[in-house]
């Protein structure tokens, strides 16, 4: 099971790393995504989850489960949400204005605009 997540892991990362050198706003978008869920998949792991405990401490209980990774984990979902649409609408700005979608521009094109 470890190394099920630790390949899940390590082909979010590559595929997010892959994504974010492409030369076009959508897919570093998404590769900024993969990214965020291989953060999130790797903290969530981080903090050992153990199946039928309780996250709080409780007196008939046989042990718990740390609660900190969980909000950790939840916490940057929500981050990576906000982040993802600010981007989506950078993106979207900058296509409305320039009328592509190219990341990096040639010194010839930043002379032309």
């Amino acid at each position: 099971m470890e190394a099920l997540i630790a390949i899940a892991i390590g082909s979010l990362t590559a595929s997010g790393v892959y994504l974010m050198l492409r030369q076009r706003t959508f897919p570093v978008i998404i590769g900024l995504t993969l990214l965020s869920y291989a953060v999130n998949v790797f903290i969530f792991a981080a903090g050992r989850i153990v199946p039928g405990l309780p996250a709080i401490i409780a007196k008939d209980a046989a042990g718990y489960t740390d609660p900190l990774p969980q909000a950790l984990v939840l916490t940057a979902i929500v981050i990576s949400f906000g982040m993802t649409a600010v981007i989506v609408l950078m993106a979207l700005g900058s296509w409305l204005e320039a009328g592509h979608d190219k990341v990096d521009m040639d010194e010839e094109e930043e002379t032309r605009a």
